[in-house]
This record gives C-alpha cells, structure tokens and sequence, in this order.
C-alpha cells in the first residue's frame, strides 16, 4: 500500500487523503498548540508560503501524545493555527502516531531513519517527514530542527517538482 493510499480525515472530519497531494513535495508535520515548539507553526507557514506555488505543502497532524499539548477541539485547533500563526497549509483530525493506537500513516512513517541512522518512535511534537513528488519519504527530520534550517530547506528544494 502507498502513502497515498491511507485513508485520512481533514480536520473538519472530511474524508481525504495524500492522493490530494500527489505529485508535490510534502512535508508532515504532528502539531501541538501548547508546546514549546509550537512557534514552529511560523515557520513552517513562511515554508508553505515560499515553496507553495512551487509543488510543495505542509500537512500538519494534530497529536495529543506527548503530555497532552494539543487538547482542544478540531474548531479550537483551526481557530488557534489561523488566528496566530495563519496557517494556510491542511490540517488533518487529531491522531496518534506512537502506540498501539498508532495511525496507519505514521505506522509508515516511523519505519524511516532520520539521519542518525534512526527509525521508530515519534520524539516529540513537530518531528518533520519529507515525501517526494512519487509518494517516497526521502527524509525524517526530529522536533528540535527548525522548519527553516538549511539542512530541511535544502531537502526541500531538492524535492521540488521540476
């Protein structure tokens, strides 16, 4: 099964899937609102805005799992992220991406080494994964690297359709 096969949920409960997205550059993104790196959501929307008319998006998964930093409700998360960070990238339905109630997405996901050589569990809020164009996921970037460091703007440069 592809990545663009899993079946998802858009924030506001609407079926959908990566297949939207298909032939872009994406980057997933788990979300929290109450995090300490929640001002990630500034540059992760300054990411979308420079790269989105260039075949590239974020896709931001909201995840409670790590010490319950994203409580709300699907309205209270749409109204925080475009209200302070105007966040114009999708947002999906709340999900886990750790555990035995882990989605089927990260299932995949996690299988990927980031560039320490390491793969499984999500660390914390705001771990980065690139997928390419064809549905690949070419790079696995933990929380603490900011969405505009260069290492991530250059792999997402690379990734670009031509």
């Amino acid at each position: 099964m592809s990545l663009y096969d899993v079946p998802l949920r858009t924030l506001a409960g609407e079926p959908a899937s990566l297949a939207d997205h298909k032939g872009k550059a994406l980057l997933l993104v788990n979300v929290a609102s109450k995090c300490g790196l929640t001002p990630q959501y500034a540059g992760l929307e300054r990411l979308q805005q420079q790269y989105g008319e260039r075949g590239f998006t974020v896709l931001g998964f909201p995840c409670n799992q790590f010490l319950g930093q994203e409580p709300g409700s699907a309205e209270e998360i749409q109204t925080f992220c475009s209200t302070t960070y105007g966040v114009s990238f999708p947002l999906f339905e709340k999900l886990d991406v750790n555990g035995e109630d882990r989605h089927p997405l990260y299932a995949r996901l996690t299988e990927v080494a980031d560039e320490a050589g390491e793969a499984g569990d999500v660390q914390w809020n705001f771990e980065k994964f690139l997928v390419s164009p064809d549905g690949a996921v070419v790079g696995r970037f933990r929380p603490r690297t900011e969405p505009e460091a260069a290492e991530l703007v250059a792999a997402i440069e690379a990734q670009l359709p031509a």
